[in-house]
């Protein structure tokens, strides 16, 4: 039997082939699983509707698994009602719950943290962290007793990564909502966890600058390089799995160990040769 066979849930965030959400994803539906998708929603003037194009083409090839694709704006209330409504409609009671939705205006994330602007840091929080908080809120009516809620968050918001900047702030608040949200679910052994990956070229990922932290975990992360999307792939799909029942409240670092490390490693040892 596969892991995910019998087993029914929703995926909110996927941009791309290259998202994470989507490695997740892939690897649930490869085991059974099916999947509903939300989309940002297009703009009006938008002919291509180039973000529900995006994400069509991801599902393209998973049509007896992919359930639907609908539009989703987290900071809609009323939208994200009407999308579990017609989840419960097409899915019924669902399994499992992936939330990788995160953004933050460029200009604040370009600027030091200290300069962040009042609207950005706002908009930064509703979308990257309260989202989290809402579609699980609305979507208690249709989870399932022991069902499995994630979330992607990154080692920003544990220690100071330049460059991050206010997204970094955002992932700290994001850990903090994990674990209270893991306590309000846990009555009904409904479990919330965390994904914290390595640097990975998504669309969010360019612009939090991650070719450069990329080439740093080649020489600091013990394995001597950085993951890759199969692997938080996987990792993810783990956490979404009966196979990870007693696991709620928690941040698994999918990041070739890099977080362990309190020097620069490796790297320090290349410095000291040079110098040499």
């Amino acid at each position: 039997m596969k892991l995910f066979e019998g087993k029914k849930g929703l995926i909110l965030g996927v941009a791309n082939d290259r998202s994470i959400a989507w490695a997740i994803a892939k690897e649930i539906m490869d085991h059974g699983g099916i999947c509903g998708f939300s989309h940002l929603p297009d703009r009006a003037d938008d002919d291509k509707k180039k973000n529900r194009m995006r994400v069509s083409k991801c599902i393209e090839n998973y049509t007896s698994q992919a359930a639907f694709l609908r539009p989703l704006d987290v900071q809609d209330d009323a939208q994200i009602q009407e999308f579990m409504t017609a989840a419960a409609n097409d899915l019924g009671q669902i399994d499992f719950l992936l939330h990788s939705i995160a953004f933050a205006d460029r200009d604040d994330l370009n600027r030091a943290t200290v300069e962040t602007s009042r609207a950005g840091f706002k908009l930064a929080m509703d979308v990257s962290v309260y989202s989290l908080m809402a579609v699980t809120n609305a979507a208690r009516g249709i989870l399932k007793d022991n069902a499995s809620v994630l979330t992607m968050t990154y080692f920003g918001g544990e220690k100071c990564v330049p460059g991050y900047n206010v997204m970094g702030v955002c992932k700290a608040a994001l850990d903090a909502a994990v674990r209270y949200l893991a306590f309000d679910m846990g009555e009904r052994g409904i479990r919330v966890n965390a994904v914290s990956a390595g640097p990975l070229k998504t669309l969010a990922g360019v612009a939090a600058g991650v070719g450069e932290m990329q080439e740093y975990y080649d020489y600091v992360a013990p394995l001597g390089r950085c993951v890759t999307h199969e692997e938080v792939g996987r990792s993810g799909a783990y956490l979404l799995s009966d196979y990870s029942n007693g696991i709620t409240g928690e941040i698994l670092h999918v990041d070739s160990g890099y977080n362990i490390m309190g020097s620069p490693g490796r790297l320090l040892l290349q410095m000291r040769a040079q110098k040499a």
